[in-house]
């Protein structure tokens, strides 16, 4: 595992790595690598967006954005809820190799993201890039978890979900404080009014873009909504046919707007690399055709729509079926952004630049996903079309497999996880029973 090098190693390892990597072109100055930004929404559906079958309301910034570039439709991410999620997304690792596996963190909570991680943020600003998150951080609200300890260079936002604002846990006895907003290190505001959350995100992300300095950045729009208690701020109450959670859609593809008409503002959006996705499947939302939702091991808890553009680099108006995940990001923004990756540093996800820049040549392996439940225990895999699920309410005793029901679906037939082929393919039932065990084995 790679332990977090020390800030004066730090500034020797940085000049080492400009001397001998490049992602980019050799010719190319520190200063010409993409911006990168990853807006990533809390408990979106992978129906819950224009361009990817949503019924009641329009998102048409993020239509316009996949129409600009790459929309996968079978994007994967590493849990079914928050923690875990976001955890996975900054260190391209399954959440069970740090122990972030299981449910979510509260206000009670003692842990965080190991600092021994290499967080996303901390390989970029390592590299020269200045680092930002806006919005819910939830991956450790004690000071040494903060995003300022891991790798990011401003926090503006709250440290946990929305409705842990001033929410009494019974049965631990334990009331919550109003929900702290922080600005990096800062407490300035208790309990703030949900219904401008979107808006000042939003805002913050703006004044960020308007104000960056000289060096390239990276910017971590961490949304709250459409998590609920669900709100929107006034001017989009009302907006929608499908009441206040359409409402709330549509003021995040308004953010997502807003965002990106700075970057063109700005003279920025050709050479910035705009990532839209989400942490987790629905829990209101929808995740129509698929089954499931959030907190479920179905494909409806774990894939989510997902858009990368880079105008001028990524093809427009391309549609993926290939296999991609968010742990993918990590390897791939480092490649791209000339970023080197520890050599100790074992990552779950894979390099996919290549892909983005030549979908229409490039074909991406197939591999195995493994999905693990609420509980942190391990229901799913898949491996290209098939998927074998577990259903158990106990854990799974590697020792006794067969025990719990198990089903088999051919995903690219049956998209709805509807039919249990189990008893036809017994040779693919035995060769994916065989890749969890040793996954398992193996963490």
């Amino acid at each position: 595992m790679h332990i977090k090098i020390k800030p004066f190693i730090s500034k020797l390892v940085v000049l080492i790595i400009f001397g001998i990597t490049a992602c980019q072109p050799s010719n190319d100055s520190s200063k010409n690598r993409p911006n990168i930004i990853i807006f990533f929404t809390d408990d979106q559906g992978y129906a819950d967006v224009g361009c990817y079958g949503v019924e009641g309301f329009e998102t048409p910034h993020i239509d316009r954005l996949a129409s600009e570039g790459i929309r996968f439709t079978n994007f994967y991410v590493p849990a079914t809820v928050c923690t875990p999620s976001r955890a996975g997304l900054l260190t391209g690792r399954y959440p069970k190799r740090y122990n972030l596996h299981e449910a979510v963190l509260f206000p009670f909570s003692e842990g965080g993201l190991s600092l021994n991680e290499y967080t996303m943020a901390e390989l970029l600003r390592d590299n020269g890039y200045t680092t930002s998150i806006i919005g819910k951080w939830h991956l450790g609200h004690k000071e040494e978890f903060m995003p300022n300890n891991q790798g990011f260079d401003m926090f503006y936002g709250v440290p946990y979900s929305n409705d842990m604002d001033n929410y009494y846990y019974k049965e631990i006895d334990f009331q919550s404080p109003p929900l702290p907003f922080y600005r990096n290190k800062t407490l300035i505001e208790s309990g703030p009014d949900q219904d401008y959350l979107t808006k000042r995100y939003t805002e913050e992300a703006i004044d960020q873009i308007r104000n960056r300095g000289e060096k390239p950045f990276f910017m971590y729009v961490a949304q709250n909504m459409p998590h609920t208690p669900l709100h929107a701020s006034p001017a989009f109450i009302g907006k929608s046919e499908k009441g206040l959670y359409g409402d709330v859609i549509m003021e995040l593809d308004w953010s997502v707007g807003e965002i990106v008409k700075t970057l063109k503002e700005q003279k920025i959006y050709d050479n910035t690399i705009f990532i839209f996705t989400s942490d987790n499947g629905p829990r209101i939302g929808s995740a129509k055709p698929l089954r499931g939702k959030k907190a479920e091991t179905w494909d409806g808890g774990q894939r989510v729509p997902a858009i990368v553009a880079w105008p001028g680099k990524i093809p427009k108006g391309v549609v993926s079926s290939d296999f991609t995940t968010t742990m993918d990001l990590y390897p791939t923004l480092a490649k791209i952004s000339g970023s080197k990756v520890p050599n100790d540093l074992k990552l779950d996800g894979l390099d996919i630049s290549d892909y983005l820049l030549h979908p229409e040549t490039t074909k991406l392996p197939e591999r195995p996903f493994y999905f693990y439940a609420r509980n942190g225990e391990m229901e799913a895999v898949r491996m290209g079309k098939w998927k074998l699920h577990i259903e158990k309410s106990r854990g799974w005793d590697l020792e006794e497999s067969g025990v719990f029901p198990v089903s088999l679906y051919n995903l690219d037939a049956d998209i709805g996880e509807k039919n249990n082929v189990v008893d036809q393919f017994p040779e693919v039932v035995e060769e994916l029973t065989n890749m969890m065990k040793e996954f398992e084995t193996e963490l």
